[in-house]
């Protein structure tokens, strides 16, 4: 039998760390603001970073070892040292971006047990802060060794939404081995010519000495972009592209290919039948898209069946509402808050190019649903201004919903300031926009402030019930309306 006593244990290791009278190490944090002290055999036991750290360091005259971390927080260092002396992590009230940057800072001192732990904490936990701060995080855990649950919980979502990486301001600056892993998945659902294209785009912005036109490339110019994507180029399904795709968009690059693989290439488009040298990767799958038959749930957390009914009616503008059993439209859900994150790019890069979209989003602190239908296509390309789209189809609304009586309907007054189709750089703040109602977040997030809005100015009448034209959601949904077939 063997008895243990772990809670008291644990007690006085931080009654000891408390203790001021006995300590060999002091560890200055957030720019030597403020000093810890700890006991050098502790920290070598507890962790191999520590132990590193004080073998390299000499004692002052004090006989004491001074450790320097001014970019660790005094809080998060606080909760450290309260991990290695008592096995003690309190997370009671602690927001994610906090649990996120302890995560990073235990993997920093080499604290394998509770970076594992956090890590799987925010994987099942908090996976809608993780989809809203999408692009900020993919980017910098594959600047890092770790976190390997991480980067496939990442690549999951960039398999199924891979313009979120792609189309983001900062593609270019994706670490190599997220391009790569990104590159191997045999279900990331895009065109492959587009994955060869946005390849050649991240190879040429690391070479930026390259010529504009590349028939003005030098032999070393080929060279130099062949060695950066030496890596990727082996993860391009080749033999997948059309006779028009290879001679396009492949053959001005052909030079950094190898020359047996452009060969075979060639040989497949005059011979497909004839084995070639080369590996032929198989074609990516494609995921089926559908919406889930799934009876028991509804298809959407915000509006209901009658609600889609309502709406259907106004878009073919019909005086009366169709019968729930009647609804000529199926609302394919392309967009979910809480799936999918609540930063505006998301939007952005799930939405751009699908016409014929409602938006609905639930107005925190009240019963309101408020939303609008764009007939057009959300489009994220414009890079130096954005565009107002022309149509006298869009409208805007507000939904009869608890203490919502009736519902609003409010068509366009001014068509040519009916949608509005943001420039890149706006697109981390602004996300769906009609004329007078848009969704803004000035923290990147539609749920953390109040900056969305809702006017009267190019639409026919105003939508909101509340007098004040700002405020936050907490979930919002976009539907792409397909007419059914008969």
């Amino acid at each position: 039998m063997s008895l243990k006593f772990f809670d008291k244990l644990s007690h006085n290791l931080i009654e000891l760390l408390n203790d001021k009278d006995d300590y060999n190490v002091i560890i200055e944090a957030e720019n030597n603001e403020k000093s810890f002290t700890a006991h050098s055999n502790i920290l070598k036991f507890r962790s191999s970073y520590f132990r590193r750290e004080l073998e390299n360091i000499q004692p002052n005259e004090n006989n004491i070892k001074i450790i320097i971390k001014s970019s660790i927080s005094n809080k998060i260092f606080n909760v450290i040292l309260q991990y290695i002396y008592g096995g003690i992590v309190d997370l009671e009230n602690c927001e994610t971006r906090f649990i996120y940057d302890l995560m990073l800072a235990a993997d920093e001192f080499e604290l394998e047990e509770l970076t594992n732990k956090l890590e799987t904490l925010l994987i099942e936990t908090k996976g809608s802060w993780l989809r809203t701060h999408f692009s900020f995080i993919y980017h910098f855990i594959f600047s890092r060794n770790d976190f390997k649950k991480l980067k496939n919980f990442c690549n999951d979502i960039v398999g199924k939404y891979p313009n979120l990486i792609f189309d983001s301001s900062d593609f270019t600056s994706l670490e190599e081995s997220a391009m790569e892993s990104l590159l191997k998945r045999d279900d990331l659902q895009i065109e492959e010519i587009k994955i060869w294209d946005y390849v050649i785009k991240w190879g040429i912005a690391r070479n930026p000495g390259l010529p504009t036109d590349v028939g003005e490339w030098t032999k070393e110019n080929f060279l130099s972009l062949k060695t950066t994507l030496q890596q990727c180029l082996p993860h391009i399904r080749y033999f997948q592209l059309s006779n028009t795709e290879i001679y396009d968009r492949i053959q001005p690059y052909k030079k950094i290919l190898d020359k047996q693989l452009w060969k075979d290439i060639n040989q497949h488009i005059a011979l497909p039948d004839r084995p070639v040298k080369s590996v032929i990767l198989p074609p990516r799958t494609t995921l089926i898209t559908e919406l889930p038959t799934r009876a028991k749930e509804p298809f959407s957390t915000i509006i209901s069946k009658e609600h889609a009914a309502e709406i259907s009616s106004w878009i073919d503008r019909k005086t009366s509402n169709y019968l729930t059993t009647n609804i000529p439209y199926d609302f394919q859900l392309i967009l979910l808050g809480t799936r999918d994150g609540f930063a505006p790019q998301a939007f952005w890069n799930i939405c751009n190019g699908h016409s014929n979209t409602v938006v609905v989003a639930r107005v925190k602190g009240t019963d309101e649903i408020i939303g609008g239908y764009n007939p057009l296509e959300w489009d994220n390309s414009n890079i130096d201004f954005g565009k107002w789209i022309e149509t006298k189809d869009g409208f805007i609304f507000s939904l009869k919903n608890g203490n919502i009586q009736n519902s609003i309907l409010s068509r366009v007054r001014d068509p040519q300031s009916a949608i509005f189709n943001m420039r890149k750089y706006d697109q981390n703040e602004y996300g769906p926009y009609f004329g007078d109602f848009w969704m803004k977040s000035n923290k990147f997030d539609f749920t953390l402030d109040n900056s969305c809005t809702s006017t009267w100015t190019y639409y026919e009448k105003p939508v909101r019930s509340s007098s004040s034209d700002n405020f936050s959601i907490i979930n919002y949904e976009v539907f792409k309306v397909v007419r059914k077939s008969i």
